[in-house]
């Protein structure tokens, strides 16, 4: 070989695509999936690289107009390296799995391996002549996946897009294609499993409209909880079907509004069949049996299962399909009456749907780059570690907190459990002390006045927890001579009539920062610009905890928002992780007929105490990571380890890792690499405050000691350390890369590296491309300079 080895872009172009074009595999049968840019902080404000992660995957088409479907990926190796590097049977499986595809090809441009899902098994190195063809891969797929797609069952996976493929992402499209290959193989039941701000209704909308464009869609009904999300989705449809959607609900005159209508969009609540108690009235008496054709469950992991499910069970002939934000199995070391009841709704879907078809999780958005990046900060409330005894509280005046009766010790016992502060026990002191650790971490991080949800244990706690936080932002803003905008805090309850509060939550830039809720905003609500979500009350169910904790996980650009915190101060954050699984417990034996219930106890008098010396402790920082493919908080430590692992057996030393920084392909590889192995540089440079830093100097520490510079320190370093170098060049030609430094200076590595910028006036003014041209390509300029750049 006459030449250098090529790069992983150039095998692909100048080997792979002639070789497989060859095979049959023409430009409309191989696609690009991108995601979305990963998120860089450059002078203090986030913003999204060029680029994101790119997979190339394989198509085929039955016929010149009907949809590709993904049947496999493809992946380039550099030239030098032997043709399965990097392809473990793990990572098959993996990407497999992401992509909904059975099959995995990974070739050096000469020579190529392929992975099974369906075997487990890798190939033996094989020439690329050998590449199969589209006939070929269509046969097998069909055989994988148990269909024909030649028969009618598989008519909506072959219908187009009907506004074309740019608007969906590559998740989106993998889990609407699951959807369809279980319907083509004759089932009608199919579970996704899709993390809070996924685009679960973009999925339900195309779904129906493909099944419609088949001509196999007879009436739907789309089944959510809460009118937000009803309105929510009726946009999504009516801007498809047009008026050929509805909301369902009652008329003045008892018709149901939605009778003419080929898609119904309601709500449990309309159907009457959101609680166990519930009668079904609506759905019975405006719905025969069989009404719909297909059905899509929105929140299907609600509670009530025993009384909703009646909406499935009267349309067993209709194609239904669950939707969840939840994961799909429940193994919970949580002993609680709300851990029970999520186990046996987790059994019930998994029962009554089967597995998922497909799943998406909060650390996969993260990964792609659409979804929020989440760290967590933990404190731990002294009384709350140690407990108070009945005693202490009886020392201390306690008083009933409606009417200010003392209350006596036979009143108190059996009410100072920690888990129940703020339900029954109201400790001012401790309200106060979690409210000024939370104030001042919002204060030295970027301001009291940010979008925050604290989830609180009732009612009253809420208000409280308003009130300490109006208090103290009026203090700070008098402090600071600074103006008080008002309704910073309020309560957002269901008691509270909350719902009027969320126009101006999710809306306004200059008042209502602080949500203080119970249970209003855990699902239905989105409110993209939140940036902090808070635990203050001890959370039990996993399911609840996972949709609290998705109010954070929209990315939402308008106001920089890429990253969220969460602020734990209940360990409620010890529920990411659990496996959601469980088998439902088998009834006892029937007998003539259920006892009556117990009457309803009388309302507990709930105690106010105050004179404690409340304090909190910092519990350390974390990151959301994954494990073991599942979503745990991680020590920015042990992630910093994590990094610096992968980072020096991919590149043992610094040298190497500096060659690898300078050229583009090879970096973009390399933390291509670092993200998919949940290592992502981006967020240890966000949580350390190294915004001024290029991820080379956050890297360069991690992995190899370098003390870090800032960009501007190194832009800087450039022009004395290589002085000489400089001053043997034409005067127009070094101040051109003096004027190429400043950019580094104030935008990375990435800004050396843009196609404008030989357009940027202090470029052109200082001698631009021509300058650089004059002492050879300017390319091969570029790289020496980058290479000084680094220099040690």
């Amino acid at each position: 070989m006459n030449r250098e080895p090529y790069n992983e872009a150039d095998t692909r172009a100048k080997l792979i695509d002639p070789a497989i074009h060859a095979r049959g595999w023409s430009e409309d049968l191989i696609r690009r999936e991108e995601s979305a840019p990963a998120v860089e902080i450059i002078n203090g404000r986030p913003r999204r690289r060029h680029k994101g992660r790119i997979d190339y995957t394989l198509r085929i088409k039955v016929t010149h107009d009907t949809q590709p479907v993904a049947v496999a990926l493809l992946e380039a190796k550099k030239e030098s390296l032997p043709p399965g590097h990097g392809l473990q049977q793990a990572k098959g499986y993996a990407s497999c799995k992401r992509l909904n595809v059975p099959f995995v090809f990974s070739s050096n441009g000469h020579l190529f391996v392929e992975f099974s899902s369906i075997t487990g098994l890798t190939s033996q190195p094989k020439p690329l002549e050998e590449f199969p063809t589209p006939g070929e891969l269509r046969k097998r797929y069909e055989q994988a996946r148990q269909i024909d797609l030649d028969s009618e069952l598989a008519k909506p996976l072959l219908v187009k897009y009907a506004g074309g493929e740019a608007q969906r992402r590559y998740y989106q499209d993998a889990a609407i294609r699951a959807v369809f290959e279980k319907i083509a193989r004759g089932e009608k039941r199919a579970l996704l499993s899709l993390a809070t701000g996924a685009g679960k209704t973009f999925i339900a909308v195309n779904l129906l409209r493909r099944i419609a464009d088949a001509g196999q869609l007879k009436r739907a009904l789309f089944l959510c909880d809460r009118d937000e999300l009803r309105s929510q989705g009726l946009g999504a449809f009516t801007n498809v079907f047009g008026a050929n959607a509805a909301p369902v609900y009652q008329r003045p005159d008892g018709k149901n509004n939605a009778k003419n209508a080929r898609i119904h969009i309601a709500t449990y609540q309309t159907l009457d069949v959101d609680r166990d108690d519930s009668d079904g009235n609506f759905l019975t008496k405006h719905y025969p049996e069989n009404h719909f054709s297909h059905i899509i469950i929105d929140e299907c992991h609600r509670s009530a299962w025993g009384k909703w499910s009646q909406v499935l069970k009267r349309n067993s002939d209709a194609v239904q399909i669950g939707l969840t934000a939840t994961p799909r199995e429940i193994i919970t070391t949580e002993n609680t009456p709300e851990a029970q009841e999520d186990m046996e709704i987790s059994a019930d879907n998994l029962k009554y749907f089967g597995e998922p078809v497909y799943e998406y999780s909060i650390t996969q958005g993260i990964e792609d780059g659409y979804l929020a990046a989440c760290q967590i900060q933990k404190g731990r409330v002294n009384l709350d570690e140690t407990g108070i005894t009945l005693e202490q509280i009886a020392s201390r005046n306690p008083r009933d907190a409606i009417t200010g009766r003392t209350l006596t010790v036979d009143e108190l016992k059996e009410r100072y459990e920690k888990t129940e502060y703020e339900n029954r026990i109201l400790l001012p002191d401790r309200v106060l002390a979690m409210c000024s650790d939370l104030f001042d971490y919002l204060v030295s991080t970027g301001g009291p006045e940010q979008k925050t949800i604290i989830f609180c244990a009732r009612d009253r706690h809420a208000d409280d927890v308003a009130a300490t936080m109006n208090n103290l932002y009026a203090e700070w803003c008098s402090k600071n001579n600074l103006e008080r905008k008002e309704s910073y805090a309020f309560k957002c309850t269901q008691k509270g009539n909350g719902n009027d509060y969320l126009p101006d939550f999710r809306g306004a830039s200059r008042h209502h920062f602080i949500a203080t809720t119970v249970e209003l905003l855990t699902t239905g609500v989105d409110v993209p610009c939140v940036k902090n979500i808070v635990f203050f009350k001890y959370v039990k169910s996993p399911i609840s905890f996972y949709q609290m904790v998705g109010r954070g996980t929209r990315i939402d650009e308008p106001s920089n928002k890429m990253m969220f915190t969460v602020y734990d101060y209940t360990n409620a954050t010890r529920l990411f992780g659990e496996d959601f699984r469980t088998k439902k417990k088998k009834s006892g034996p029937k007998g003539p007929g259920p006892e009556p219930p117990p009457p309803p106890p009388p309302p507990e008098p709930t105690v106010i105490v105050d004179g404690f010396e409340v304090y909190v402790n910092e519990a350390g920082k974390y990151i959301l990571g994954e494990i073991d493919g599942k979503p745990v908080p991680i020590r920015i430590e042990e992630y910093k380890r994590r990094i610096a692992r992968r980072l020096v057996d991919e590149l043992p030393d610094l040298d190497a890792f500096r060659q690898c920084w300078i050229d583009p392909a090879n970096r973009r590889s390399l933390i291509d690499n670092l993200v998919g192995a949940g290592c992502s540089p981006k967020i240890i440079q966000t949580v350390e405050e190294m915004d001024d830093y290029d991820l080379y100097d956050v890297l360069a520490e991690l992995g190899y000691g370098l003390a870090p510079q800032t960009r501007i320190l190194r832009a800087e370093a450039f022009k004395y350390k290589h002085s000489d170098w400089l001053k043997t060049l034409p005067d127009n030609t070094a101040a051109t890369l003096k004027a190429i430094t400043g950019q580094f200076a104030g935008g990375g590595t990435d800004s050396l590296e843009s196609q404008h910028i030989f357009e940027l006036p202090e470029i052109i003014n200082a001698g631009g491309l021509n300058a650089l041209s004059a002492i050879g390509k300017p390319a091969d300029i570029l790289k020496m300079t980058k290479e000084r750049i680094f220099a040690a």
